[in-house]
């Protein structure tokens, strides 16, 4: 009977130490996707997860304020360039991951296995249907043709996207070509950058421009916005351009371990289970991104905008461009 009693208690506290257990999460993403996410986590593995939300600059300042004190154990965040910035600046650490090497294809992960993309997001051109043929375009390259003058839209170069869609273009061109095609994108220009993705796509349709340069997952918040981005979606189509060349460009968000974990086993439950089928296809569905283990879907509204050959470049280099990319930008005169 002692016996019995002893297991019973030793279960108990089993029990409650797994109750106990939890992953400490600083994360950029603000997606329901994530909450629903987090919480099936939860329900599968015991594991209690705590959110902490800010800017991605303010989380990775905050990170290396806390040092080794820092309660985080997974930075979650949106473009390859700020996860090539978070591994530069010493805030994650290499992880071991069978499941992670597996579900994710290398060219979006870190190649020391600091960083890990867990969703693609093309960033394309949307025309407006009436007053633009999907057959006047073609490629990145042509849209600083003076054909396009006044008539494209694009947010400013202090964004991410347009940094890492530059940087893509030095991976893949040089510098030299880049910046001269900078130079003639720019003439390009409807207005003043300005606002967001979607600020960009309400323009188009209001007719302040015929084309903008946007991420795919944007326009499918329109569609299933309220009903004047409703309205303003109907009026878009997407191009996917450099189709017959180099692919269209792709960027990921993603997550790594914190260098100072206190939960490193759960944080990298945690990564797995975003890389399995069932997170991929919430993120899929929910989100309207792309997933990136192969074999999983995309929603039928982005399925409908139809399939795409995507650059493959490696995505380090576009961190790596980065710095390199905003000096370009600056000197062609993108505001």
């Amino acid at each position: 009977m002692k016996k019995l009693f002893l297991g019973l208690a030793l279960a108990a506290a089993t029990a409650v130490g797994a109750q106990e257990k939890e992953v400490n999460v600083y994360t950029h993403r603000h997606y329901d996707s994530d909450a629903k996410l987090f919480k099936q986590f939860t329900e599968e593995t015991g594991i209690k997860v705590n959110v902490v939300k800010a800017k991605a600059d303010q989380l990775m300042q905050r990170l290396k304020a806390e040092g080794k004190n820092s309660p985080a154990d997974v930075l979650m965040t949106v473009d390859i360039g700020r996860l090539y910035k978070a591994k530069a600046e010493g805030i994650l650490q290499p992880i071991q991951s069978e499941v992670l090497e597996k579900n994710i294809p290398s060219n979006l992960r870190d190649e020391d296995n600091n960083w890990f993309g867990l969703t693609q997001r093309g960033r394309v051109v949307v025309f407006h249907k009436d007053r633009v043929k999907a057959e006047e375009l073609s490629t990145y390259e042509d849209l600083a043709n003076p054909k396009w003058k006044e008539r494209l839209l694009v947010r400013s170069s202090s964004n991410i996207y347009n940094q890492s869609l530059v940087a893509s273009m030095i991976a893949n061109s040089g510098e030299e070509k880049t910046l001269e095609w900078l130079k003639a994108l720019v003439t390009n220009f409807a207005r003043k950058p300005k606002g967001s993705d979607r600020d960009q796509m309400r323009a188009v349709a209001a007719g302040e421009a015929d084309i903008a340069i946007v991420n795919t997952y944007y326009l499918g918040k329109l569609v299933h916005g309220n009903e004047n981005d409703q309205e303003v979606a109907k009026q878009l189509k997407v191009f996917f351009p450099n189709q017959n060349t180099t692919g269209t460009h792709i960027n990921i968000s993603g997550a790594g371990v914190v260098k100072y974990s206190k939960n490193k086993d759960e944080a990298v439950k945690l990564l797995e289970f975003f890389a399995g089928e069932a997170a991929q296809k919430v993120f899929a569905q929910a989100n309207y991104e792309y997933p990136v283990k192969e074999g999983v879907k995309s929603s039928e509204l982005v399925s409908s905008w139809g399939n795409f050959k995507s650059d493959t470049v490696d995505l380090t280099k576009l961190g790596k461009y980065n710095k390199r990319a905003v000096m370009l930008m600056d000197i062609a005169g993108w505001k």
